[in-house]
Parts: structure tokens; sequence; C-alpha cells
């Protein structure tokens, strides 16, 4: 068992970020959703904390090895339109405002437009 200071952290100093804060929001800090400023937080008591600086290798080599393995798939056509359709519904359901379904086209040229 680890034992934590008032700030969670194990090391016995104390700083910004505690170990169960750390734990906590490792996912946040490897899919770069954090602040700059709370990315540097975090790092630096994950640097400086040996069991945070495990569980983060951990993590990390997880989210590599599911990349890896599932990143290439696509959801089926059939089922991202009942998805679209169920979150329309569920938006105008609890809000009362409707979305309209928009289609986009894009189309690659090797030519400028042309200007009418």
């Amino acid at each position: 068992m680890t034992l934590r200071n008032s700030s969670g952290d194990s090391s016995g100093r104390s700083d910004k970020v505690g170990c169960d804060d750390a734990l906590a929001e490792i996912y946040l800090l490897l899919d770069k959703e954090c602040t700059p400023e709370r990315d540097a937080e975090l790092r630096r008591h994950i640097e400086d904390c040996p069991p945070c600086l495990e569980e983060y290798g951990i993590d990390e080599q997880i989210k590599q090895l599911l990349a890896r393995k599932c990143g290439g798939d696509h959801a089926p056509a059939e089922l991202k339109s009942r998805l679209q359709a169920s979150i329309r519904r569920t938006v105008a359901e609890r809000s009362g405002r409707s979305i309209e379904e928009t289609e986009l086209r894009l189309q690659r040229t090797t030519e400028p437009p042309v200007q009418p």
C-alpha cells in the first residue's frame, strides 16, 4: 500500500498535483486534452513520482496497442446514419431545437476554381 501526503503525493513532498489527480487525468494527458499549464503540472508530477510514471507508461502502451489493433476500423455507413439520427432526435427532445441534416461534398482538383 502506498502512503500519500495531504495532496495525494506518495513522494513525501507537496506540489500542486497529487497522485490521485495525476492518475485520474492520465488519459487526458495522453490524448492531449489538457491545457498547456495542466499538461506541465501533470508531467512534472509523473516524472517525479515512480508509481505514477509506471502507470502512465502502462496506459500509454495500452493506448498505442489499441490504436494499432483497432485504429483502422471504420464504423459502417448504416451505423453512422443511425447514430446521427439518434443524436438529432435526442437534441430535439431535450432542447426543443431541431438539427437539420446537412450533406457536405468535397472535391479535390489540381486546377484553381473558376471565378464567375
